[in-house]
């Protein structure tokens, strides 16, 4: 069993940053992917940005290349999001998730995790 918890959401003008963290415990698989989605109110949970199993590739959304950076600190168990330059459009619940990918799932799929955090709001004021 994993536990995921998110920290680091916030109200923030827009062109701010944040970064969120998650804490992972229990027994997190070195072959596991770590992920965030977000989730803003009337739209479907989209991925943003994952890091592959061993932490060797990492994957971002057209929405937020160049602007996050998702990054895997194995000694602390942390997953973080550096979200820089922020968008109204970037206002969401974000959840972190971790799990196998399964042949044929993609990261960005949330179907694809099985462990998920309860989520940290971020809004961005214009």
């Amino acid at each position: 069993q994993v536990q995921l918890v998110e920290s680091g959401g916030g109200s923030v003008q827009a062109r701010g940053s944040l970064r969120l963290s998650c804490a992972a415990s229990g027994y997190v698989y070195s072959s596991y992917y770590m992920a965030w989605f977000r989730q803003a109110p009337g739209k479907e949970r989209e991925g943003v940005a994952a890091i592959g199993s061993g932490g060797g590739t990492t994957y971002d959304a057209d929405s937020v290349k160049g602007r996050f950076t998702i990054s895997q600190d194995n000694a602390k168990n942390t997953l973080d999001l550096q979200m820089n330059s922020l968008k109204p459009e970037d206002s969401a619940m974000y959840y972190c998730a971790a799990g196998l990918i399964g042949y044929g799932s993609r990261w960005y799929e949330p179907s694809a995790f099985g462990y998920w955090g309860q989520g940290t709001q971020v809004t961005v004021s214009s």
